[in-house]
């Protein structure tokens, strides 16, 4: 099939990630995808198995629009429907798509208007209520509009892919029809998760994250993105000021705002010399990288997401320790592929990481049990094609 794939993401972020990943994902199956949107994350000349485009968002004015006051930057979200409709429909008539595919973004109906004008199915994948998020973080100038036009943009879709079972109960809530939602949480290529001498593998991947040799005798707790406050890596720090866990190290992969308080807050522990910021890396890498963690963390999520660091941790055959909450209950059971814990609470982080941590065959049995439930759910990027295209095929009468 041939797939239009629209969104108005420009980040190198996880989103870029999940967009570059399911595109590789689609083309490993035998599908054509062109990319339509402000920012190209996989080049149009090349196999979408190459590496992502190096154009960044440096090609795009719309990063001045991010920062524009509030009241402004909404009638901008609103107003560029009109510019991303005409590139749809333009990317339309030089592609000719079977269907098209699209990542909701707050405001974004160009995908469901240019569908409804082309008689194409449209899948629409959503990984946060918007509205909603949005009302609670920088809050909203036109509350009402952005309601009607977020449910107009749901009731367009044919389908609507969601990353949680929690998402899906959400949007039944606000009217979308369950027979129209498919579940597709975030994956993982798994070859890229396929170690052969796994002892080396680690000792390569603790050098280059600059780590201690094993001989040092400590911990490895290791945590994976884009650090922000609600993320409460504070309540690891916290349960690695037990004495108990004195032999522990908290290693961060990525950057953000968090990094100053999170640096405060391990002077004022007496734990500087054991949190270790390893820096960014390029996602390729993170899979030759997470062997070097000997349990990983998820401190904190928000309730009806799917976090793709922990879905990576999970093919890495690393023992989890996670909140204890509905959305990540649908991937993990505790005690069998990861230990939950109740979320924002210290002591019971600490008593789980001091549990993993001096007991190296309940490590092992946990990471191989979370790597078989990837494989045996199908936690795959190449999954959750398969789902989409199957929906489709649905609404078609058969994939081509």
């Amino acid at each position: 099939m041939k797939i239009l794939y629209h969104h108005r993401t420009q980040a190198d972020d996880g989103q870029a990630v999940h967009i570059r990943a399911l595109i590789r994902a689609f083309a490993s199956l035998g599908h054509e995808v062109f990319e339509s949107g402000l920012v190209k994350h996989v080049r149009d000349d090349a196999d979408p198995l190459d590496e992502p485009s190096a154009n960044g968002h440096n090609g795009s004015r719309w990063g001045m629009v991010t920062r524009m006051p509030r009241f402004l930057r909404e009638l901008a979200e609103y107003g560029y429907n009109g510019i991303a409709r005409h590139r749809v429909m333009r990317d339309a008539a030089r592609f000719e798509p079977d269907f098209l595919y699209e990542r909701y973004a707050f405001a974004n109906a160009a995908g469901v208007m240019a569908s409804r004008r082309l008689r194409l199915p449209m899948v629409l994948e959503v990984n946060s209520p918007m509205v909603l998020e949005l009302e609670r973080t920088r809050g909203l100038s036109f509350p009402g509009l952005a309601r009607r036009l977020e449910s107009y943009i749901f009731e367009g879709a044919e389908r609507v892919c969601v990353v949680s079972g929690v998402l899906r109960d959400m949007l039944v809530e606000m009217g979308v029809p369950a027979e129209r939602l498919l579940v597709t949480p975030n994956g993982v290529h798994l070859e890229d998760y396929r170690y052969g001498d796994r002892a080396e593998v680690r000792r390569v991947a603790r050098a280059a994250l600059g780590l201690p040799d094993e001989a040092s005798g400590e911990v490895v707790i290791g945590f994976v993105g884009y650090y922000r406050d609600w993320h409460r890596l504070d309540v690891v720090l916290e349960a690695m000021a037990e004495r108990a866990l004195e032999r522990s190290r908290l290693v961060l992969i990525g950057a953000g705002p968090a990094r100053d308080e999170l640096e405060a807050q391990a002077v004022r522990l007496g734990l500087r010399e054991r949190v270790h910021f390893a820096g960014t890396h390029a996602h390729e890498r993170i899979p030759r990288l997470l062997p070097a963690f000997d349990i990983a963390v998820v401190p904190a999520i928000n309730p009806y997401a799917s976090p793709l660091k922990l879905h990576e941790y999970m093919a890495a055959s690393l023992p989890t320790v996670a909140p204890d909450q509905e959305n990540l209950r649908e991937v993990l059971t505790h005690g069998v592929d990861a230990l939950l814990v109740e979320p924002g609470d210290p002591d019971r982080m600490a008593a789980a990481v001091l549990e993993l941590a001096g007991d190296p065959e309940l490590r092992e049995r946990l990471g191989r049990a979370a790597r078989a439930r990837v494989e045996e759910a199908d936690l795959t990027w190449e999954g959750n094609a398969r789902r989409v295209l199957d929906a489709v095929g649905q609404i078609t009468g058969g994939v081509r």
